[in-house]
């Protein structure tokens, strides 16, 4: 599993014009699930969300996480996030798992997150064309790939 976390003030999913979601300070996180992936990867990865001290303490040091400052958290999925650019100019998708692997471990992502964090999660609509506004913050933008532990 792939995952971009944004720290924001606001973010908002859209769908045909209308918000399905929306947040105010906390954690925007875009998440791709790969062929292979499994609920170890989503177990970590919530672990690791929750735990990222990427919020100012009050000396303004990254030093808190989206748990210390009880921050809202939108997880969106994005099959995009698998893409492979290795040949030509035309992304590939075919780590993307299917539908059958990738809303099972996203909702189990996000369940996961709910219970680190004791919130309710904000989501997306798996598979549908989203309009994903937000005002990042600082601007403070992680990438985490399950696979590399990093």
């Amino acid at each position: 599993m792939r995952i971009v976390i944004q720290r924001v003030i606001s973010a908002s999913v859209t769908i045909e014009g209308n918000t399905v979601s929306a947040i105010g300070p906390g954690l925007l996180i875009l998440v791709g699930v790969e062929n292979g992936d499994s609920e170890a990867d989503a177990v970590w990865l919530a672990a690791k969300t929750t735990n990222l001290r990427i919020f100012d303490d009050e000396n303004g040091v990254m030093n808190l996480s989206v748990k210390d400052v009880s921050g809202e958290l939108l997880a969106v999925s994005q099959f995009t996030l698998t893409a492979s650019t290795r040949k030509g100019n035309r992304p590939a998708y075919i780590r993307a798992a299917g539908h059958e692997l990738a809303v099972p471990l996203y909702e189990k992502y996000c369940d996961l997150l709910a219970e680190n964090c004791g919130k309710i999660v904000q989501k997306g609509v798996f598979g549908a064309n989203m309009q994903v506004q937000l005002v990042n913050d600082g601007p403070v933008t992680i990438i985490i790939d399950s696979k590399l532990k990093e």
